[in-house]
C-alpha cells in the first residue's frame, strides 16, 4: 500500500550564490525528518538560482527559498528578474480559483528581504551593525493566532545573521495584498530605530521570516565550538554574546523548538493541501 502513496514534492530555491553555508544542510535535514515523522515519500529538487538562472515550475507541492548573502535591493541581474516573476506565479497561480490545490512557499532571510522589496510591503535598509546570534522576537496578535508560530512561546527565540533589516511596513500595501505581520523583533527602548519585521505571512499559502528558523542547534553548537569561529565571533561580537548563543543553543526551549516547529509546520499545512484532492 506503500508503494501506492503520492510523493510529497518540494523545490528548493538555493540563494546562496555558491557562498559555503549551513542552511542547505539544515533544510534538507528537515524535510527527511518530515517525511520520516509522517510516513510520507518526501523528495526535494535543488534549483541554483542566482548562478544557473534556475526557477522551478509550478507542479511541486512545496516550495522554500533560502536565505543568502549580498544586498537584496535588485541591481539588474538576469536571475532578480526570473525570482520576482516566480513569486507573482505563484501568488497568481493560488489566486486563480480553478486551481483547486495552492502551492505553499517558505521565504527565509534574503528572499524574505527581496519579496518585501518586490510586493513593495516594508523598507529595506542596510543595519548599522550585524545582527548576529540568537535572540528573542515578539509575536503580533495575528501572529499569536497564525497556525506557523501558535505551538512557540511569546516572545520565542530566533537564530538571526543579517546586514539587512525589513522595517516601516506599508499598512495600506499590506492591507492590499491580504498580508499579516506575524512577529518582530525585540523591544529595545534605549534604542531609538524601527524594530525589524521579522515574519510575514504574504498570503495563505505564502510565508516568510528575516530570521533562520532551519538553523538547527546541534549543528550550530559543533560549529560554533570550533576554536577558530569562537575566536572570531568573540573578536566581532563580544564574550557575553558568544556564551549567550552557546547557552541558547543548549537549551531545548529556545533554538530547538523554533527548528522543531516552524519549517514542520509550513510543511504540514503544504502537505495536507496536497493531498485534497484524494479526498474530494
Amino acid at each position: 500500500m506503500n508503494d501506492d502513496k503520492k510523493h510529497f514534492r518540494i523545490a528548493i530555491l538555493d540563494m546562496y550564490n555558491g557562498f559555503e553555508n549551513e542552511g542547505m544542510r539544515c533544510i534538507k535535514k528537515i524535510i527527511t525528518a518530515f517525511g520520516e515523522n509522517e510516513s510520507v515519500p518526501v523528495e526535494y529538487t535543488i534549483f541554483d538560482v542566482r548562478q544557473k538562472l534556475e526557477i522551478p515550475g509550478m507542479h511541486f507541492d512545496a516550495y522554500i527559498s533560502t536565505g543568502g548573502p549580498g544586498n537584496p535591493s535588485p541591481v539588474g541581474e538576469p536571475w532578480e528578474k526570473r525570482f520576482f516573476n516566480f513569486l507573482d506565479q505563484i501568488f497568481q497561480f493560488n489566486a486563480n480559483r480553478h486551481n483547486k490545490t495552492k502551492k505553499h512557499l517558505f521565504l527565509i532571510c534574503h528572499s524574505f528581504q527581496m519579496a518585501c522589496i518586490h510586493w513593495q510591503l516594508a523598507g529595506v535598509s542596510k543595519r548599522r551593525k550585524t545582527s548576529f546570534g540568537t535572540f528573542p522576537v515578539h509575536k503580533t496578535a495575528l501572529g499569536r493566532k497564525d497556525s506557523l508560530l501558535s505551538a512557540l512561546s511569546d516572545p520565542f527565540w530566533i537564530v538571526d545573521s543579517r546586514d539587512f533589516q525589513v522595517t516601516q511596513p506599508n499598512k495600506f500595501r499590506l492591507e492590499d495584498m491580504g498580508a499579516k505581520l506575524l512577529c518582530l523583533e525585540k523591544v529595545r527602548p534605549h534604542v531609538p530605530l524601527d524594530r525589524a519585521v521579522m515574519a510575514i505571512r504574504f498570503s495563505k499559502e505564502i510565508v516568510g521570516t528575516q530570521f533562520h528558523p532551519e538553523a538547527d542547534a546541534e549543528g550550530m553548537l559543533r560549529y560554533f565550538l570550533r576554536e577558530d569561529k569562537m575566536t572570531s565571533i568573540i573578536a566581532m561580537h563580544g564574550e557575553a554574546r558568544y556564551n549567550d548563543m552557546i547557552s541558547h543553543l543548549n537549551d531545548p526551549d529556545k533554538i530547538m523548538m523554533t527548528e522543531a516547529v516552524v519549517i514542520p509546520a509550513f510543511l504540514k499545512n503544504a502537505l495536507n493541501e496536497s493531498l485534497l484532492p484524494a479526498y474530494a
